[in-house]
């Protein structure tokens, strides 16, 4: 690194003096800086004039050897034709201090001479990028590695970046200047620093720096030119959180009192974000848990599932009895995603605040090597049904009036504006709006009993330009479908035909039936408001939106899924697993189920109707409640965005 110093000239000028000449020895640039409107470069052998207009600065390259084994000598002229009148003799040191992230996101710790105190998105830009390291390397803890003020296993290295402190210069120097790494008073608990010291034995790694540890003053041993530091980011970003920190080196002199920094070099980090992963991600885990109840068990619903994910090259992941304890909803408990760096990504499990039978199994059985976990608590007294994770989705990624979404955004279940209903909690919101990648958008749930946005839509992928539909559960487009069915002659066709225990509705019945009409006008204005919110938010048109049919019945002032809820369904690539809708059957066939097909089918996807009726639908939950799905992340770098 090359530091460059201005040098007072007019220090002992001898009587007489009017121009001066400078000179160095080697490994000592020599830069004069002037006003070209004052002052005139000389000519030949010529001297500068001692003018208040000409400066001198220096520069040293590389490290000393040895102290002050470099000088600059100014010599001072009075007549042009005259000899030196006198000189001036400065001896340096050069010492090569700099600290060095991976500032260029390319996975590895670059020595540079750019900005390293700023950080910018984009695919231009540049700044390093921290973890938050909430895994649990080590089977033996049972605390999330960023608890842990030791390292517990030599792996955790990984979830950390590394950075290089370089500190090339004579030991000498270091009997009156000491090194001190800093970290400001409001990053110590965003951050921890660890230094290695020498071996690889877990013990050589030791924190300096993070909560209640500001400063630390550097052990550099003798010839010692470069100590390894690895960072840990402690918080991911949040109301309160930028996701912005810094950490700094001085080179400080201990000769003088109060002791004076000569020299600072920072380099600024953002803690990589939690990312969401939409339904057009491949599939790599399918989680559903194993029950229990007066139905009997959900055995059949397990090995229906267990062949979808076979079907779609993914790995099934029974959550047992007792671990859930009898909670089957492990959408509502939980929200896959990861985080990411240039040189290392995870998976991150989101806990929801909801807290039921299946509060426990996320930081038990899902925390552990390169898996994540984080949650956001509230009080158990203001959860709402809101709050739990059936309420959240993302969208595939969009492009909205020229602004890009390569991430998606987020989609909220909420109450209407400005109206008092439900919604999600703050401190969800806060923590999902401040990742700031995946903007979030909130939709009108609360009219729903259980209120999820995964009760009227989805999103499914498709082979085509778009990449994507979005499904939306339509009680107008059921309605015209029975009333062609009752048209061709099929009227008295069953609703819930094939199922035990309950009462079958034909569709002249359903038609007739005045209270279920308004309930799905009703219904349909709620879906409609969220139809032109998602056109606005996501950026799209009509043919991007598939209508499924569907009908809701009103329990008070909440709608409930008459029938199974088909847009409530598993997406595993082009495999959906949908609840059976018990249609009515017109030759041989469950009409609801062939719409459905005659809708997706042609997209490239594959339809699999699974009875979830029992087990889930009377529960008022279906499939994409009592499931949940770990996808691979996106191949698109979050840095890469401008949100």
């Amino acid at each position: 690194y090359s530091c460059c110093a201005e040098i007072n000239i007019k220090l002992d000028v001898p009587k007489g003096a009017e121009n001066f000449g400078v000179s160095g020895s080697s490994g000592v640039k020599i830069f004069i800086a002037y006003d070209p409107a004052r002052v005139t470069e000389p000519a030949g052998r010529a001297h500068w004039p001692l003018d208040a207009s000409v400066d001198v600065v220096i520069s040293v390259d590389a490290a000393s050897k040895a102290l002050n084994d470099r000088k600059v000598k100014i010599s001072y002229f009075g007549q042009p034709a005259g000899g030196a009148l006198g000189h001036s003799v400065l001896y340096l040191t050069g010492a090569d201090i700099s600290l060095d992230a991976d500032t260029g996101r390319t996975g590895k710790v670059q020595r540079t001479q750019g900005d390293k105190k700023s950080w910018r998105w984009g695919p231009e830009g540049y700044g390093a990028i921290l973890m938050v390291n909430c895994d649990r390397d080590s089977l033996r803890s049972t605390e999330m590695d960023l608890s842990n003020a030791q390292l517990t296993s030599l792996d955790d290295l990984q979830d950390m970046s590394p950075v290089v402190l370089t500190c090339d210069a004579p030991d000498e120097l270091f009997d009156s200047h000491k090194l001190v790494l800093n970290v400001p008073l409001s990053d110590s608990k965003r951050m921890k620093v660890f230094c290695a010291r020498g071996g690889n034995s877990l013990l050589d790694y030791e924190q300096v720096l993070g909560p209640q540890h500001l400063s630390y003053k550097v052990a550099r041993q003798p010839g010692e030119r470069k100590i390894r530091l690895y960072v840990e980011g402690l918080s991911f970003p949040d109301a309160d959180f930028s996701g912005l920190v810094s950490l700094s080196v001085s080179l400080v002199d201990t000769k003088t009192l109060p002791e004076v920094p000569l020299f600072t070099d920072t380099v600024a980090f953002r803690v990589a974000p939690w990312i969401m992963t939409p339904n057009t991600q491949p599939p790599l885990e399918l989680y559903v848990c194993s029950v229990l109840d007066a139905h009997g068990s959900n055995e059949k619903f397990l090995k229906d599932m267990s062949d979808l994910a076979l079907r779609a090259s993914c790995t099934l992941m029974v959550c047992p009895r007792v671990e859930n304890r009898n909670d089957r909803w492990i959408q509502d408990e939980i929200e896959f995603g990861y985080t990411e760096a240039p040189h290392k990504a995870f998976p991150v499990v989101f806990d929801s605040p909801r807290n039921r039978g299946l509060k426990d199994f996320p930081y038990k059985r899902i925390l552990g090597p390169d898996f994540g976990y984080v949650t956001r608590e509230i009080q158990s007294t203001g959860v709402s049904g809101l709050d739990s994770f059936g309420n959240l989705d993302v969208s595939p990624p969009v492009t909205v009036e020229g602004k890009e979404y390569p991430l998606g955004r987020i989609l909220i279940g909420s109450c209407l504006p400005k109206s008092s209903g439900r919604r999600m909690a703050k401190a969800v919101r806060d923590f999902l709006g401040a990742q700031q990648v995946q903007a979030p958008v909130e939709v009108y749930s609360d009219w729903l009993s259980v209120g999820h946005v995964d009760e009227f839509l989805s999103f499914v992928p498709t082979s085509d330009r778009k990449g994507f539909r979005l499904l939306l559960a339509s009680p107008s487009a059921c309605l015209k479908l029975f009333q062609e069915k009752r048209d061709e002659g099929y009227g008295e066709a069953a609703q819930f035909d094939g199922l035990e225990n309950q009462v079958k509705r034909s569709i002249n019945e359903m038609l007739a039936d005045r209270h279920l009409r308004n309930d799905n006008l009703y219904a349909q204005r709620c879906i409609d408001w969220n139809r032109e919110v998602l056109k606005r938010e996501l950026g799209l048109g009509e043919p991007d939106i598939v209508d499924i049919p569907q009908l809701f019945s009103l329990k008070g002032a909440y709608a409930e899924a008459f029938f199974p809820d088909m847009v409530n369904m598993v997406v595993l690539g082009k495999h959906l697993g949908i609840p059976k809708p018990f249609g009515p059957i017109i030759n041989g066939r469950c009409c609801l189920e062939e719409k459905v097909r005659s809708l997706l089918e042609p997209l490239g996807l594959r339809c699999v109707f699974i009875d979830d009726y029992l087990s889930y639908h009377k529960l008022l939950g279906e499939i994409h409640c009592g499931t949940n799905v770990r996808r691979k992340p996106f191949p698109f770098k979050w840095w890469h965005m401008e949100p």
